[in-house]
């Protein structure tokens, strides 16, 4: 006996598979504060943090890039979410975005906390934004040529592509290494593995490009050992998933 009818099983299909596909595209455009809300709730450090609402976050969100757009201000998100519009499974509580020193004074909304000669710290209402300044050379090559609209749950966003993270990354790991942050070192460096398996991007093009901002002990150590690692990573990764594949079929 049929407990569901044919025309009901039909719809209920129907219904499913629009939720899959639902749920596909989204994957497709990340929810930022979403991501937000979650790295920051389930980090051992915030477990006190009771006052974050989701709802809100989101709205801050909306308006923050609404903001930006509005006061005509030239901006481009970097960092961890911006890495999850091309590949998934990545987690971060901050916002990053590369913008000129003298832009921030269309922007007092922004509270800044921190600012150096490179970065500056601040909030807007309840989120946290890493701020990569223009003065540094690299960081302003990477906004000017290596920018693509990305499209995420609240609206489109002028995004690092997959060549201008991976540079933003690979210039960070050197000052990461000199200050001995194991943690960072291995999540940045997990980043640009998971983009050049993805996207096999010109690793040639993208390290001559970064041989005009970094030094050339660092840059012969990114070249021999941290890209190479990373390469050889992958190469390790296709050679063992294929040799599982080609068992498997037989």
């Amino acid at each position: 006996m049929s407990i569901i009818s044919d025309d009901e099983g039909g719809s209920r299909v129907k219904i499913l598979c629009y939720t899959i596909l639902s749920m596909a595209s989204q994957s497709l455009r990340p929810n930022i504060s979403r991501v937000i809300y979650n790295a920051v709730l389930f980090d051992p450090k915030n477990r006190q943090v009771t006052s974050l609402n989701a709802d809100s976050l989101q709205e801050s969100v909306k308006r923050l890039f609404t903001l930006l757009k509005a006061r005509q201000v030239d901006f481009l998100l970097v960092g961890g979410i911006a890495v999850l519009s091309y590949v998934e499974g990545r987690n971060t509580g901050d916002l990053e975005l590369i913008i000129a020193v003298p832009a921030l004074k269309k922007l007092p909304e922004i509270k800044l906390s921190n600012q150096e000669q490179f970065f500056g710290r601040g909030s807007f209402e309840e989120l946290k934004i890493d701020l990569l300044l223009t003065i540094n050379p690299l960081f302003a090559k990477v906004m000017q040529q290596y920018a693509t609209p990305r499209p995420f749950l609240e609206m489109e966003v002028p995004t690092a592509t997959v060549d201008g993270l991976i540079l933003l990354k690979l210039y960070a790991l050197t000052s990461l290494y000199c200050q001995g942050n194991f943690g960072r070192v291995s999540l940045y460096e997990n980043d640009i593995a998971v983009l050049v398996y993805q996207y096999d991007p010109d690793l040639a093009a993208i390290v001559g490009e970064l041989a005009q901002y970094v030094t050339g002990g660092d840059m012969d150590d990114l070249r021999q050992h941290i890209l190479a690692e990373i390469q050889q990573r992958i190469a390790h990764f296709k050679k063992k998933s294929s040799s599982l594949n080609h068992t498997g079929e037989q």
